[in-house]
């Protein structure tokens, strides 16, 4: 089974591929557009910056998302115990009903009629 890290690991991975590769071929379609544009080095520099910035958001961001992975996983097992905690408190609700409805039958020759 891969644990959660391995697999955010694997991800960002895959996602920094997908930036440079997109960002190689922005390269080969640009450099010629600025030799032709007399724009120089702008729109290069422009792909390189944004590309760098997009890992650098990929890579730092999997800090929340593996701590958000985690909490999640603590909010399922705090459910998973106030349902135990419910199902508990449901049965020893039904027994105490039961125990306070046999004590008032069997009392009920002692109560007073009013109650």
């Amino acid at each position: 089974m891969i644990r959660p890290s391995e697999q955010s690991k694997d991800l960002r991975l895959k996602v920094t591929s997908k930036i440079w590769a997109f960002a190689t071929g922005m390269l080969a379609i640009c450099i010629p557009l600025s030799a032709a544009t007399k724009s120089g080095a702008i729109i290069p520099i422009a792909v390189i910056a944004g590309a760098a910035i997009g890992t650098t958001s990929v890579w730092r961001g999997d800090r929340k998302s593996s701590n958000r992975i985690e909490d999640s996983y603590k909010i399922e097992k705090l459910e998973g115990r106030i349902a135990d905690l419910e199902a508990i408190l449901t049965t020893q609700d039904i027994d105490f009903q039961r125990r306070i409805e046999s004590t008032a039958k069997s009392n009920s020759s002692i109560l007073p009629k009013s109650f």
